[in-house]
């Protein structure tokens, strides 16, 4: 519009005005402050020491143009366009100054990273888990290498062939047992299992072990068939080792995820508000007791928590001790068999959902006294904790609610089945048909 106002007044042979327009100062704010949140959204401020130039170029490229298309469409572009062609300069020259600029300085910035790097003046505190033949050479390849990876290694954990052998000066620290507890007394960043041959059936069970920890696992070739489908190459001239990656969607996927929990949370607390007060109302003329149930239950990482839903037992349900819902459970409510039934119970965990607690599509959470129980029959239940549990999920639609441990382990299969195909087109499907299951009271 400024341009098309310094035309006329050339025109007319005015003075050039000054642009006083107050959108030109609040894009000179809000243009930067929206770069970085597309960057912070991508994940591109995550992991800062573990960068490689190729994948900086990626990433500067398909960040820039995505990011470059945003601003300019949503700040930049005036609303009056007298010459598209001047549009598509402008754009390309936008895309070409940021990104080309800020390709540069981060480059300068990864090479100085890996410099340091390779010099042995930045590393990672990492553990190893074996001291038979693997451990052993790897340890001397990597002490040996002219050109660090970045491990300073603290120690080994002894593997279950080897337990009395010593791996030259490098200290023992533990057993595969106190791993976690070594992780947090050592602060480790890296892992790397490197067991021999014969010790290969506890690699599962090891890696199932860390994924709730805050470190890098990485693993010998040897052994990365047992977790086929979670690895993944990143180097080519150092050591021969693979990356297990516990992340189930990229960091941008997991943003909007948020992003779209947070938004349909607000709303249907703020719409759903009358139905809310009215379900609270019915609950007190119903029975005794509190409107609201809380209960303690573990989330992600393992961590617990308290979980909020309309109560629709009796208040003293649980006297005797733990125990799950069947589909004719005399300690109901009458209230309470309605909200079962419809799934309105489960309202009030969007108030989980905004604490961070939860999302609105993921596996159900769990008590810890049926989670030890699951797990004896299942030890692979654990891996769901790598993503945050759900006020819905894929096992919640096509299982429903569990009436016993038994039932607990078959509807953890397609809870399985979802961490391993995470989207958001699939959230989108499961909570359509959790909406169906409301509408028809098909709950149970």
């Amino acid at each position: 519009m400024y341009r098309k106002h310094v035309v006329e007044a050339v025109k007319h042979g005015y003075d050039i005005p000054v642009n006083n327009d107050l959108k030109l100062y609040a894009g000179l704010i809000a243009i930067p402050i929206m770069w970085l949140l597309i960057y912070a959204g991508s994940g591109y401020y995550r992991n800062i020491f573990r960068r490689s130039r190729l994948r900086e170029v990626e990433r500067t490229f398909i960040t820039g143009i995505s990011g470059s298309l945003l601003i300019f469409f949503l700040l930049i572009l005036d609303d009056s366009v007298a010459n598209y062609k001047d549009y598509y300069k402008s754009l390309f020259v936008y895309f070409s100054l940021h990104t080309g600029i800020s390709m540069v300085l981060r480059l300068i910035l990864v090479s100085r990273t890996i410099y340091m790097i390779q010099h042995r003046k930045w590393g990672y505190k990492t553990l190893l888990v074996g001291n038979g033949i693997n451990a052993e050479k790897l340890y001397c390849e990597l002490s040996n290498a002219k050109q660090s990876e970045g491990f300073f290694i603290e120690g080994y954990i002894v593997g279950d062939n080897n337990k009395d052998k010593a791996m030259g000066n490098l200290p023992c620290l533990g057993n595969r047992e106190q791993i976690s507890g070594i992780i947090e007394k050592y602060q480790i960043e890296d892992v790397i299992i490197c067991l021999d041959d014969a010790e290969h059936d506890c690699v599962p069970g090891l890696v199932d072990q860390i994924q709730n920890e805050k470190v890098y696992l990485k693993i010998l070739p040897d052994s990365y068939g047992m977790v086929m489908g979670m690895v993944k190459m990143n180097n080519i001239l150092g050591a021969m080792l693979v990356e297990v990656d516990f992340e189930v969607m990229p960091q941008w996927q997991k943003t909007a995820k948020r992003v779209f929990d947070l938004v349909i949370s607000m709303l249907a607390l703020l719409l759903g508000l009358p139905l809310l007060i009215l379900i609270g109302i019915a609950i007190k003329i119903d029975s005794a007791g509190p409107v609201f149930f809380r209960q303690e239950r573990i989330g992600f990482k393992g961590k617990s928590f308290q979980i909020f839903k309309f109560r629709s037992m009796r208040k003293d349900a649980e006297s005797s001790g733990p125990q799950l819902s069947s589909e004719k459970d005399d300690r109901r409510t009458k209230v309470g068999e309605f909200l079962r039934k419809s799934r309105l119970d489960e309202l009030p965990q969007f108030v989980n959902v905004l604490k961070g607690d939860m999302s609105i599509v993921g596996p159900r959470p769990e008590r810890q006294f049926f989670i030890d129980r699951i797990v004896k029959k299942a030890p692979y239940y654990v891996r769901l904790h790598r993503i945050k549990p759900g006020i819905t999920s894929w096992g919640q639609v096509k299982f429903g609610y569990a009436e016993n441990v038994e039932e607990m382990v078959e509807r953890m299969k397609y809870d399985i089945l979802y961490l391993e195909n995470m989207s958001l087109g699939l959230d989108v499907k499961i909570m359509i048909y959790t909406a169906l299951i409301m509408i028809q009271g098909r709950g149970k």
